[in-house]
């Protein structure tokens, strides 16, 4: 009885001054479980491997949620939660993998930082899986307006920011002409190698060289 009165006691006082004291909450507390949509890293690195793996394998075309989630080892309702289609998990696996295999040069003079990038794209596009990925992307683009937003904004102007900084770094140290159009330049540069990698034309050193001869050097600064 003083029991039941005591806890009656509690109640009224926490009631008039929440404050002073707390009644202990005797419902059993739910372990804080994992949010339903963050990643697992293993599962997300998994998820983007498959992608790279099948579409060298099988073409954009015959890529697919499903394939992806069986070649994974994770359910396809996992995948959809985490990515609306196809073309967003491509996406990912290009952001990532270029990030590392093709970094622009921060330190090398323009003329030679620009023949070293230029080189390593040719490679990237014709040896690396995430290269692939990229012509892959392209092509779908022609057909499909949302898809070529969503490259444009994931991929390609990133890039081009970053590729537009390289030779900037270049007028700014004198090296190339205050006149230079950065963006025509890059376009005569990077567009012959890109329309190669597409059509599975060689990409020789010397024809990199040419262009840089020709697109860039009538700018450099003497």
């Amino acid at each position: 009885m003083r029991l039941v009165k005591s806890l009656a006691t509690q109640r009224c006082v926490a009631l008039a001054f929440p404050s002073m004291t707390e009644i202990p909450d005797t419902a059993p507390r739910v372990p804080k479980g994992r949010a339903p949509h963050r990643r697992d890293e293993n599962a997300r690195l998994a998820v983007l491997h498959a992608a790279d793996d099948l579409l060298v394998e099988r073409g954009f075309n015959g890529l697919s949620i499903e394939g992806i989630a069986a070649r994974a080892g994770v359910a396809k309702q996992t995948i959809y939660r985490w990515w609306p289609s196809k073309v967003a998990i491509l996406l990912d696996t290009l952001v990532d993998d270029a990030d590392r295999q093709l970094a622009v040069p921060e330190m090398a003079s323009a003329v030679e930082g620009t023949r070293q990038y230029l080189r390593t794209l040719a490679r990237f596009l014709t040896k690396e899986p995430a290269g692939r990925v990229l012509l892959a992307l392209i092509g779908a683009a022609q057909h499909d307006a949302e898809t070529a937003r969503r490259v444009n904004e994931r991929y390609l102007n990133p890039r081009r920011r970053e590729e537009r900084e390289m030779l900037r770094r270049g007028i700014a140290r004198g090296e190339l002409s205050a006149e230079l159009d950065t963006d025509a330049v890059l376009d005569a540069l990077c567009g012959p190698i890109i329309y190669r990698a597409l059509t599975g034309a060689s990409i020789p050193r010397k024809f990199i060289d040419k262009l840089v001869t020709d697109n860039l050097e009538p700018s450099v600064c003497y």
